[in-house]
């Protein structure tokens, strides 16, 4: 019997065909779905790198630059960056100091500063606020916070000027601003106030009838002289205690004249002004503010050089000033004596600080210095604690000055 093997055959290798092409059928199925989800990973890992480049890159130009910890990567590596081929991004800091407070003192060139200052704001382009309020010299602490708060908000690089007393930002926890200031001669300073309160300057827009519509004609015309020696209140402490309370700050006992006042305006200005002048030496005062703060003073000389300029600044020039005798002199100068004290440290201070950038002084004697006065035992009593709540209910010791 003969059996069939090719049909057999034939079967069974259509079996096996059919067995083999369904095996890799199946194995191209599954190598099509491995680069599919290979992609769907990789698609996702794109984007996520993607998302934190982003995020590093926005986290960079805010802060200014890269974290602390690239550089000291970068310092243990040893490699070369993008810094080192291609240089430090353009600086983004603003120019030190670009908080400025000028708490002017009275009667001490203000005016004419002020008058520099808006053309310097113009020019170089920085924030000049300058206070419409010339009488409240002291605060109550909330005032001092509001005023403090306001002055912190102002758009950097920021001028501010008003007359007020040193303001201690530190004392609530708000950056310190760095201060300016410039003083007179006190007697000269007084003089200036008592003449323009009554008779004005030579601006004729600022009549002094206007300034002082309550004054009467028995003030207004009071001799110099009666004042002084008759001790008016105009002419007596407290009211002629005058420059060292704009130093020493808010504190109810900077208004009393005394060595504890004095020594707290002296520690402040070393402390917190980059600058006091004496207007006496004001082109000297105008340089220095040039070196020191060449963004807000460059140029400033030859502004106040200029003759536009000067026909401005003549029409500030109190009108009707006289000296008063050598005994009203020696008088006031002795009710004035811890100013003058204050006066010739701010004086030396200044020279000091003209010395060491190489701007000769020509040494002048005070105006006023009478052999009389001897000098004074300086030692300091205990300070009192600045907490202590300010007596507002005072009256206060500058409301008497209307100042421009």
């Amino acid at each position: 019997m003969m059996k069939n093997f090719s049909g057999s055959t034939l079967h069974n290798n259509s079996q096996t065909a059919n067995h083999i092409r369904e095996r890799n059928n199946r194995k191209y199925s599954l190598l099509s779905a491995v680069p599919l989800r290979f992609s769907l990973r990789g698609y996702g890992f794109c984007m996520a790198t993607l998302f934190l480049f982003c995020f590093c890159s926005l986290f960079y130009q805010l802060n200014g630059g890269p974290p602390k910890i690239l550089f000291d990567i970068r310092q243990y590596l040893g490699a070369s960056t993008y810094l080192d081929d291609h240089g430090p991004p353009a600086p983004r800091v603003l120019p030190f100091p670009s908080q400025v407070v000028y708490n002017r003192v009275g009667k001490c060139g203000s005016r004419t500063v002020v008058i520099l200052l808006r053309l310097l704001a113009e020019k170089h382009q920085f924030n000049l606020v300058s206070s419409d309020i010339h009488n409240k010299t002291r605060l109550t602490k909330h005032e001092q916070i509001d005023l403090m708060r306001n002055i912190s908000n102002i758009p950097q690089p920021f001028l501010y000027t008003r007359h007020v007393h040193f303001l201690n930002f530190t004392r609530f926890r708000i950056d310190q601003p760095v201060y300016i200031n410039i003083i007179r001669d006190p007697i000269n300073r007084f003089l200036s106030n008592y003449f323009f309160r009554r008779f004005g300057d030579w601006r004729g827009e600022q009549n002094h009838l206007i300034r002082t519509p309550g004054m009467k004609d028995d003030e207004r015309y009071l001799d110099i002289n009666v004042c002084i020696l008759e001790n008016y209140p105009e002419c007596s402490n407290p009211r002629v205690f005058y420059i060292i309370p704009y130093f020493c700050g808010q504190h109810p006992q900077c208004r009393e004249p005394g060595v504890w006042a004095l020594e707290r305006a002296k520690q402040n200005v070393l402390e917190n002004y980059l600058l006091v002048g004496v207007l006496e030496e004001l082109e000297d005062v105008l340089v220095m503010l040039e070196r020191q703060l060449p963004h807000y003073f460059s140029g400033v000389l030859s502004i106040y050089k200029s003759p536009d300029y000067k026909k401005m600044g003549n029409m500030t020039g109190t009108v009707r000033k006289h000296t008063p005798t050598l005994e009203a002199l020696q008088v006031l100068y002795q009710r004035m004596r811890y100013e003058y004290e204050f006066y010739n440290f701010i004086r030396d201070q200044f020279h000091l600080m003209k010395k060491k950038i190489g701007l000769k002084s020509v040494s002048q004697p005070p105006a006023y210095s009478p052999a009389f006065l001897r000098e004074l035992d300086l030692r300091t009593p205990e300070p009192l604690d600045e907490d202590e709540e300010l007596d507002t209910d005072l009256e206060d010791a500058n409301s008497w000055l209307v100042h421009a």
